[in-house]
């Protein structure tokens, strides 16, 4: 987990929650753990309890204060929706009622309501408690009838039935007793600094082109191609059609967080976690991507290899970063050398982070994206399909990088050195002409250099979206070193030459995908890049007038008459995570736009 001061966008340490993770969890789950924070927690089974909220990749878990037991509320993939509610909860008062921060999350349960059986005995694969009534989803949260010295207690047993929840390995610790016995049972200890209550009396709560991999490659346990298990996609194109007739049984429910701290970072890392999670898990749909991330080195299904340590990792890098940083080393080797780079940070996250603690290998990536993009501009004025390869690896490269690595200090601290200014050249150098022609120059692959202009232009797109992802994050940070916010990357761009038609065939790309009659279901990788134009295209309409005008005045017809929300729905699989999410956007892009 990544720790750092106040103000950040990260979390602090909790010594004793820290260490209670690390002896009840796997490690693999450990390491992925994203932050965790103290919040009020409400839902149908939880009333108004002080508890630990811990995000990982894939979900979020709820653990008494102080931790006892750790419990799974839910995945990711049954979010719907992350959202800040304005308003000021009765049961707090002063300060913590003016400062909270009430974070609504709705998701759907994975089974039927079931009745009258304590969620502790029942067995793990029956339902959950009736909905609560649909008035709670705009209305206070209700006034506590009982207190004990000051802070919220547990709810009755009765009504004390939790979400459907997974229990992880028992505890390795004899001091941590069997999870299955313990649960929400007893009041929680109360925080050293609690949140303060109201003094009436409370009731309980709570794809690119591949060349073979150098020979170093096999440092990195990256398997071949054909050594990827050819079952998976059958079994889980049966799991998808299990879970679109399962669908019908699911409910919607709500989880409500209240974060008493005015430095919460609880939903920002929310909304980081969800976006990661739905765009890598409708990547994992596609079977080129699924093997690119695949750490089997052995067809037969179990045989894998087990995790390399983070210190092997660490000495992996710093021996391929070494082959990358080398003088005069050629186009094909430097190729190679990050086709491997790349490949290993898909499925590797202890990469991706040890990437961020050095600045000499992305200052090497930026600077020879600028002479390879930008230097056959000024010279010969055209793309070579040498050029626009190398610069799409780079971009792509550096869009992984990005991946769930936002609790990593390093990234920031980086990003943010003297005034922006690696962020900045990055910006400037991943725009580029989409209109520049191109030139079939020794071109290391049997392609047309158009198709390797759009290539380029959509790796682009997804790493601009990262980057406009970490602005949301400081746009919401009361911190004054955290100003790489959306605003300043779009100002940072807004001289650009070529930044008007660089966005304007981002626009007319996500017409083209949305008003072909003869295209049926978007893939997942194109399903993927369509929610990354959009998210880039409403950004310009919120954050800066000059891109809305330009937009509105260039595409204002097209979106009306040809991008529909209906049109959208047949083309977007609705088994797809990422689906729900970019309709939404596409909604609101159409609102802003036809103004």
């Amino acid at each position: 987990m990544a720790r750092t001061g106040s103000g950040s966008l990260l979390s602090r340490r909790n010594i004793k929650l820290d260490s209670f993770l690390k002896r009840n969890t796997e490690r693999t789950v450990y390491e992925r753990i994203r932050a965790y924070e103290p919040c009020v927690v409400i839902s149908e089974t939880v009333n108004k309890v002080y508890m630990h909220v811990v995000l990982s990749d894939e979900r979020v878990y709820l653990t008494e204060y102080p931790p006892r037991t750790l419990t799974t509320v839910f995945s990711f993939r049954r979010v719907r929706d992350i959202e800040l509610v304005n308003d000021l909860p009765d049961f707090l008062r002063g300060k913590d009622r003016e400062l909270c921060q009430h974070i609504r999350i709705t998701y759907v349960t994975e089974k039927p309501a079931a009745k009258g059986r304590d969620w502790l005995r029942r067995d793990r694969r029956e339902g959950l408690p009736p909905a609560a009534p649909p008035s709670r989803r705009t209305s206070h949260c209700p006034t506590i009838t009982r207190t004990l010295e000051g802070y919220p207690a547990q709810s009755d047993h009765s009504e004390n039935r939790m979400e459907e929840v997974h229990m992880l390995p028992p505890p390795r610790s004899a001091s941590c007793p069997n999870p299955e016995t313990l649960g929400l049972l007893r009041v929680p200890q109360p925080p050293s600094q609690p949140p303060s209550t109201a003094t009436s009396p409370s009731s309980s709560p709570t794809s690119s082109p591949t060349s073979p991999l150098s020979p170093s490659a096999q440092r990195l346990n990256i398997p071949e191609p054909g050594q990827v298990p050819r079952r998976i996609g059958s079994v889980l194109s049966r799991l998808l059609r299990r879970d679109c007739v399962n669908s019908r049984e699911e409910r919607e429910a709500e989880l409500h967080l209240y974060a008493v701290s005015h430095t919460s970072r609880l939903y920002l890392h929310l909304l980081s976690s969800w976006n990661s999670y739905i765009i890598k898990s409708t990547l994992m749909l596609d079977p080129l991507y699924r093997g690119r991330c695949s750490a089997s080195s052995d067809s037969s299904p179990g045989k894998r290899l087990p995790a390399i340590s983070w210190e092997r990792t660490a000495h992996l890098f710093a021996q391929l970063s070494s082959e990358l940083l080398q003088e005069e080393i050629s186009v094909e080797s430097l190729y190679l050398l990050l086709q491997e780079l790349r490949t290993a940070a898909h499925r590797n996250i202890a990469l991706r982070r040890l990437f961020w603690r050095s600045s000499e290998v992305i200052v090497f990536l930026v600077q020879t994206l600028e002479e390879s993009l930008h230097g056959c501009q000024s010279l010969s004025g055209v793309y070579t399909a040498d050029q626009l390869l190398l610069s799409t690896l780079i971009v792509q490269t550096l869009a992984v990088m990005f991946r769930e690595t936002e609790v990593e200090p390093a990234r920031l601290n980086l990003l943010s050195a003297r005034k922006g200014a690696l962020a900045s050249r990055m910006l400037l150098a991943l725009i580029c002409d989409p209109e520049l022609q191109t030139q079939n120059q020794r071109s290391l692959i049997d392609c047309e250099p158009q198709a390797l202009l759009a290539e380029y232009l959509d790796a682009a797109c997804s790493l601009l979206f990262e980057l406009l992802l970490l602005g949301h994050e400081a746009s919401k940070c009361s911190s004054a070193d955290n100003f790489l916010s959306v605003g300043w990357i779009l100002r940072v761009l807004q001289p650009h030459p070529h930044l008007l038609s660089f966005i304007g065939y981002q626009a007319q790309q996500v017409v083209l995908v949305l008003s072909d009659p003869q295209e049926s279901f978007l893939s997942p990788v194109q399903s993927v890049l369509l929610f990354q134009r959009c998210h880039l295209l409403l950004a310009c309409l919120q954050y800066n007038n000059q891109l809305a005008q330009h937009l509105r005045s260039h595409f204002r017809e097209e979106f009306r008459y040809f991008v529909k929300l209906s049109c959208a729905e047949e083309k977007l699989p609705p088994h797809y995570p990422i689906s729900q999410p970019t309709l939404q956007l596409i909604e609101q892009i159409l609102t802003l736009n036809l103004r």
